[in-house]
């Protein structure tokens, strides 16, 4: 049967925003209860007590801050900024996927340069310098391209091993940029690595962020 608590556990998993000032401490359980009894007695279909609300706002809130207390992790990295980035962004096809390799041989990797290449089911997205966007664009003629998204930064961390068998790592950082309202156009993770795709006009705040939680250990 579902009760007052799923439902309040529902609205609050649904919002990163909200979890983030329950983290904090920051919100009052009673305006929130207020703010919520619409919504839950429209998903119970029944009238519910306010104060029954609020109780279940605590409740979750308690587990909410235990779960991001269990983060065990060394933070500690550094953090490598690239500028002058582009992200295309084409429906995956055969032939694409046949002249990826071509791709990959027009970026300098020796001087630093990227080409970050992630496959979705049917998207592949494109992460690379500004200067080889029309090369790529040339490779890409008769594919059908979703996006081309320039003035793109990257920001990267490098971990030890532990990086990839500790849960909540990457919802560690991506929560602490989001909660400034920061848009991630791409998170890109290796074994060891975790790179995060953002608009030039938000990468100096970004990097603060990140460069606080690496400090911050």
């Amino acid at each position: 049967m579902v009760t007052i608590s799923h439902v309040v556990q529902k609205i609050v998993n649904e919002r990163p925003l909200l979890q983030e000032a329950i983290y904090h401490g920051i919100v009052s359980y009673a305006a929130l209860a207020e703010q919520m009894k619409k919504e839950i007695e429209d998903e119970l279909g029944k009238k519910v007590n306010l104060f029954a609300i609020t109780m279940a706002l605590r409740r979750h809130a308690e587990k909410i801050k235990m779960s991001n207390r269990k983060i065990k992790f060394d933070f500690r990295s550094e953090v490598i900024l690239k500028t002058n980035l582009c992200d295309i962004c084409v429906v995956k096809s055969p032939k694409l996927m046949s002249e990826l390799r071509n791709m990959y041989g027009i970026v300098n990797f020796d001087k630093g340069d990227t080409m970050n290449v992630s496959q979705g089911n049917y998207e592949i997205s494109i992460v690379t310098n500004e200067k080889y966007k029309e090369k790529l664009l040339q490779y890409l003629r008769g594919e059908k391209i979703i996006k081309v998204k320039d003035s793109m930064v990257s920001l990267s961390l490098r971990y030890p091993d532990e990086f990839f068998e500790t849960p909540g790592v990457i919802f560690e950082v991506i929560r602490r940029i989001s909660w400034e309202s920061i848009n991630i156009y791409e998170a890109i993770s290796t074994n060891t690595e975790l790179t995060l795709v953002v608009n030039k006009k938000d990468s100096m705040k970004a990097y603060r962020i990140l460069q606080s939680l690496t400090e911050s250990q």
